[in-house]
């Protein structure tokens, strides 16, 4: 069964820890900080992998979790950066992580970053100066970032067969390509979206059969928007109507239902080229099937044919349409952007200096942000050189002018990240 939809969880690598260590060597005396940086946290990224067709593999796996960076070493041995964890999904793949942000992967060896792994912390030689020669401090590695994303697949097809249940386009696939999509006299005998390839020598067609679309569903009716969503990416629509429906229904109120329902999916289908096959002309006489394509060829402003899967009527004529009107996307000229590399820089948006300031029921003041949470993470505050360390950036982004300015007096405790201390800044 075709898997469209999955959830999964990641998680990016947590930075590694820097290193608090100085030099011990024989015959070296007042050896100095030599401690090591800890490694970058490796990222989660999605890599589009043509040899996919569906989300199956999330079925089974729902846990994506990258490798941390190493942490830093004496003699300024530097952590191993941790290796990215690389998660395979079908072209047509639409992404949404955590955050909201979305992101479409079309083509094959397209990657994105869905997850950045954790700055890995600095050892205690990054801390030395003029002044402080033998810092006894180093930061912790961050945790890299983490959340659910949601996948979903729209199928990458160049045609799509639209119609009511049981209108003849399961028959119509199996006869125009070699897909084998189950084929019955009841309605709903297709369950999930087929894809069949048409051949034609110096290209290929994508075919899907959507499965049968009934009233209401662009509200969701029946599997509605599960099915919708698979010819968003078509390029072309072929609407198969049955023209002697079992049901003895009007084919022109069948025809209506489904334009319908298509437009109030999404507008743009309302808007691509269209192809109209009169289906099952076996069944009906052949001043009939004349008739109703003389009638619809007037109603309707694109093509018309009466085709028949079990005599193979008009199938010829329907698969020549199709390779004449879908598109061919013209090829890229040789060379190009071989001799034109673009020079830029990559900016990565630093973390919110924004800040708030509240007080909680026993007294302690609460300090929160994104920037101020980092900074505490970063350092062990059991350590008296980093809590002054701590004490003058928190002066420096301002987070003690405001505390003094709600009423904060040295000594008092201050709770950030969870971290409880006892804050008292030497001005």
């Amino acid at each position: 069964m075709l898997a469209d939809r999955a959830r999964i969880e990641v998680r990016a690598g947590r930075g590694g820890d820097g290193s608090l260590s100085f030099r011990r060597e024989a015959h070296v005396p007042k050896g100095g900080p030599d401690g090591g940086d800890g490694g970058r946290g490796g990222d989660v990224v999605l890599r589009c992998d043509d040899s996919l067709r569906d989300l199956q593999a999330f079925r089974r796996r729902g846990h994506y979790r990258a490798e941390r960076g190493g942490h830093g070493q004496g003699a300024l041995r530097h952590g191993a950066d941790g290796e990215p964890l690389v998660v395979l999904v079908p072209p047509g793949t639409q992404v949404e992580r955590w955050d909201g942000r979305r992101y479409d992967l079309v083509r094959p060896g397209q990657e994105m970053t869905l997850a950045r792994g954790g700055v890995g912390g600095r050892g205690n030689k990054r801390f030395t100066t003029a002044v402080r020669q033998a810092p006894r401090l180093a930061e912790r590695g961050l945790p890299g970032e983490e959340g659910f994303v949601d996948l979903h697949l729209k199928l990458l097809a160049d045609a799509g067969l639209v119609g009511l249940p049981n209108a003849g386009k399961s028959s119509l696939l199996s006869r125009l390509t070699r897909a084998q999509p189950k084929v019955a006299s009841y309605p709903f005998t297709t369950l999930e979206p087929v894809l069949g390839t048409i051949d034609a020598g110096d290209r290929q067609l994508i075919v899907a059969d959507i499965p049968g679309l009934i009233e209401g569903a662009s509200d969701g009716a029946g599997l509605g928007h599960d099915f919708l969503a698979h010819v968003e990416r078509t390029r072309l629509l072929v609407h198969v109507l049955d023209l002697a429906p079992l049901d003895g229904s009007d084919p022109v109120e069948n025809f209506a239902v489904i334009e319908r329902e298509l437009a109030e999916h999404d507008a743009r289908l309302a808007s691509l080229p269209r192809l109209l096959a009169l289906s099952k002309a076996d069944l009906v006489p052949d001043d009939v099937a004349a008739e109703a394509l003389a009638a619809w060829r007037a109603r309707v402003d694109f093509p018309v044919l009466v085709t028949s899967s079990a005599t193979g009527s008009g199938l010829a004529e329907l698969r020549g349409e199709l390779l004449e009107r879908v598109p061919v996307a013209a090829p890229a000229p040789a060379g190009s952007g071989e001799d034109e590399v673009a020079e830029f820089a990559v900016f990565r948006p630093a973390a919110s200096r924004a800040f708030e300031i509240s007080r909680g029921d026993d007294g302690t003041w609460l300090v929160s942000g994104e920037a101020v949470e980092r900074l505490i993470m970063r350092h062990d505050m059991e350590n008296e050189e980093a809590q002054a360390l701590v004490e003058r950036r928190l002066q420096r982004m301002g987070v003690i002018a405001a505390l003094r300015a709600a009423g904060f007096e040295p000594g008092e405790d201050v709770e950030i990240a969870g971290m409880v201390f006892e804050l008292d800044p030497s001005l």
